[in-house]
């Protein structure tokens, strides 16, 4: 995982100081590109811990459609209680616009509009499928009708698929990355959700590319990135996924093999 460790390296070495929405304060760069290839093996930080069972847990929220934490989500990991509500929910999250986004369709019938929701991850599988030479083939969680429903605007904003010679890439757009916290766990997630759809396809799992935006180090994260830096890494784990749909994958369906790992460093989280 040295493609992580240079983007903290570069953010030392090239952010600018920014003031930011929680107040904490921020050294950032804007516009980073990291290329993982799945094919070396799976890309977790191993200079120091990431908890995968919690990144399982998350993704199968999402693909579940779920926007409340009591859903099988809170029982397992705190990562978005902060921001939910007293009832558990955060508005029309990730999940709600993967599986589940409004669409407003005109019916001759009532001779009103009748809403529908598209269920973008089962369309994205199908044109893998049934059309791999497509350029088309993004799910999008920026639906700007329902940003100000939502109890956080998405940060790993949209992604794509890209077929060829039998492998599956996935390019995702990250507008926010906090690259202490965010970034390590967005990484596995999608190089999850990428090796997890491969599967189903019958595809090789090919190359993650992260492209982001603000790419950010709050303040007080800096000296346990710097601790971070001086770690050497460890060989990459691997990955078992069931030949399963997607859709019908549990927990139990993921294995992440010899994951070796530095201790875990503890960053406070800015709300």
């Amino acid at each position: 995982m040295k493609q992580y460790l240079d983007l903290v390296q570069h953010i030392l070495d090239n952010g600018e100081r920014k003031e930011d929405r929680t107040g904490t304060g921020t050294v950032s760069v804007f516009g980073y590109q990291t290329k993982y290839d799945l094919r070396d093996g799976f890309p977790i930080l191993t200079t120091k811990k990431v908890l995968f069972s919690a990144v399982v847990r998350e993704l199968l929220w999402f693909l579940k459609g779920s926007t409340n934490i009591n859903d099988d989500l809170k029982q397992h990991t705190p990562i978005w209680n902060a921001w939910a509500d007293d009832q558990g929910e955060l508005g029309p999250v990730y999940g709600y616009q993967w599986r589940k986004w409004e669409q407003f369709v005109w019916d001759e019938k009532t001779k009103s509009y009748q809403k529908r929701h598209i269920d973008q991850i089962s369309q994205a599988i199908r044109m893998i499928k049934e059309n791999p030479n497509s350029r088309r083939i993004i799910v999008s969680a920026w639906n700007v009708a329902d940003v100000e429903r939502m109890a956080l605007p998405p940060c790993h904003a949209f992604f794509q698929f890209y077929v060829v010679n039998g492998r599956l890439d996935c390019q995702l757009y990250q507008r926010s990355a906090d690259v202490a916290l965010g970034v390590p766990f967005n990484i596995a997630s999608y190089a999850l959700l990428l090796s997890m759809v491969a599967r189903e396809c019958d595809l090789t799992p090919g190359i993650f590319v992260h492209t982001l935006g603000d790419a950010h180090i709050y303040l007080n994260h800096v000296d346990g990135l710097k601790l971070q830096l001086t770690r050497t890494p460890k060989p990459l784990p691997q990955l078992r996924v069931a030949k399963k749909p997607v859709l019908a994958m549990t927990f139990e369906d993921i294995e992440l093999v010899n994951y070796q790992h530095h201790d875990f460093i503890k960053f406070p989280i800015a709300v």
